[in-house]
C-alpha cells in the first residue's frame, strides 16, 4: 500500500499547519517494539554517549524555469556542478509531472540571465532518454551563484504551493550545494540541539550535496560530492570502541558516513565523489542507527533502511505509518531506527 493511497502527503511545512519544526511525529523502532512521540522527545530517545552525525549542506533554490528552441516554457532541476563546471540537470516536462525523457543530445535551453544551456550527454551515463543530463552552460558560469540569483525552490506535486527557500533549510545547515534539501533533519530545532548536547549526545558534522531525487521513477541516487571531518571519523571511531550507537540523520549522512568506511570497519577524513548505493548485497558497516523521513513504500531509499535496520523493521515500522496516518516527504513525520 502506498501513501499516495492512503493521502498521507505532507503538502506543506508543519509551520503552515499549526506545527512547530520539532512537533513532527517520531516513531522510534526498536529491537522490542515501537515507540510513538513527537520530534522534540528525540534526545530521550538517545542514550549518553551515543553520536549524532548531520549533514551541513545547505539548499539551494535548484529550480530554474527555462524556454526550449521550440518556445515552451519548462522547469528545469539542477543537481550539482561537476569538477570540469559542466552541470548536471533534470529537465522536466513543462506541467513538471514527471522528467522529459524524449529530449536529444545537443539540446539547447534558453536560462533566465542570458545563459544557454546545451544538453551534452546522459549522466552518470551517456545514454539516450536519460533523466538527468550532463550540460555546458554557455557563458560557463558557476551553478550556485546562477541559482542563488535566479532560482527558486524544487517543489513536486504533492506540495500545495511553492515554499520559500528558508523553509528547505536545517537549522544547522551552512554550506549551499544541495538540490533538494537533506530532510531527515529539518525538524531539528536549537532547543532538540541543545538538549541532545546537556545529554551527552555529541552532534558532530558531514557534507553531502544531494542531487535531485526521482520521485516518479524511484532510482537509486546518482553520484554526489561529499566530505567527511577528520573530527566527525575520529568521534565515529570511539563511539563504536565505547560499544555506543552512531545515529546518522539521513541517508545522505548513511552514504558519506559509508563511503569513508573501509572494509575494516574504521571510518576515515575523505572526500570527493560518492556512487555508493547501499543494500542487501552491501549492508551499513558503521552506522547503527538512522533517523528518516518516510519514503514511499516502493522508494529506492527503503533498501539503505534495510541495509542498516533490516527487513523486517523497516516493514512493520512502515505498516504502523500507514494505519496511524503518518505523513510522508520532506515535510512530513519521521522514523528512529535503533537496531
Amino acid at each position: 500500500m502506498s501513501a499516495l493511497a492512503m493521502g498521507a502527503e505532507a503538502a506543506a511545512p508543519p509551520e503552515r499547519r499549526g506545527l512547530a519544526r520539532d512537533q513532527v511525529r517520531l516513531m522510534a523502532v526498536r529491537p522490542d517494539g515501537i515507540t510513538e512521540t513527537t520530534f522534540r522527545d528525540l534526545p530521550e530517545m538517545l542514550e549518553p554517549g551515543d553520536l549524532v552525525v548531520v549533514n551541513t549542506s545547505a539548499t539551494l533554490p535548484a529550480r530554474l524555469d527555462v524556454r526550449r528552441a521550440d518556445g515552451v516554457r519548462a522547469p528545469l532541476h539542477v543537481a550539482t556542478t561537476l569538477d570540469d563546471g559542466d552541470w548536471v540537470v533534470e529537465l522536466r516536462r513543462p506541467d513538471n509531472d514527471g522528467p522529459d525523457r524524449g529530449v536529444e543530445p545537443g539540446t539547447v535551453l534558453d536560462l533566465p540571465g542570458g545563459v544557454r544551456l546545451r544538453l551534452v550527454e546522459g549522466f552518470p551515463a551517456p545514454a539516450r532518454a536519460s533523466r538527468l543530463w550532463r550540460a555546458r552552460p554557455d557563458p560557463a558560469v558557476p551553478a550556485v551563484g546562477h541559482l542563488q540569483r535566479h532560482g527558486t525552490p524544487i517543489r513536486y506535486g504533492y506540495l500545495g504551493a511553492a515554499v520559500p527557500l528558508a523553509d528547505a533549510q536545517n537549522v544547522y545547515a551552512t554550506e549551499p550545494g544541495s538540490a533538494e534539501n537533506a530532510s531527515a533533519g529539518r525538524p531539528f530545532t536549537d532547543r532538540v540541539l541543545v538538549r541532545l548536547m546537556a545529554r551527552g549526545v555529541p552532534v558532530v558534522p558531514v557534507v553531502l550535496h544531494a542531487g535531485v531525487s526521482s520521485p516518479e521513477l524511484h532510482e537509486p541516487p546518482a553520484p554526489e560530492r561529499y566530505r567527511v571531518p577528520e573530527v566527525t571519523a575520529r568521534l565515529v571511531n570511539a563511539t563504536r570502541a565505547a560499544g555506543s550507537r552512531v545515529v546518522a540523520v539521513g541517508t545522505t549522512v548513511t552514504r558519506a558516513l559509508e563511503t569513508a568506511t573501509g572494509e575494516d570497519g574504521v571510518t576515515r577524513a575523505a572526500a570527493g565523489w560518492t556512487d555508493l548505493v547501499l543494500g542487501p548485497d552491501r549492508p551499513a558497516r558503521v552506522v547503527t542507527g538512522l533517523l528518516t523521513g518516510l519514503h514511499a513504500p516502493d522508494a529506492s531509499h527503503l533498501l539503505l533502511l534495510e541495509a542498516v535496520a533490516g527487513r523486517e523493521p523497516v516493514d512493520r515500522a512502515y505498516a504502523r505509518a500507514v494505519t496511524g496516518g503518518y505523513l510522508w516527504h520532506e515535510f512530513g513525520d519521521t522514523m528512529l531506527f535503533l537496531p
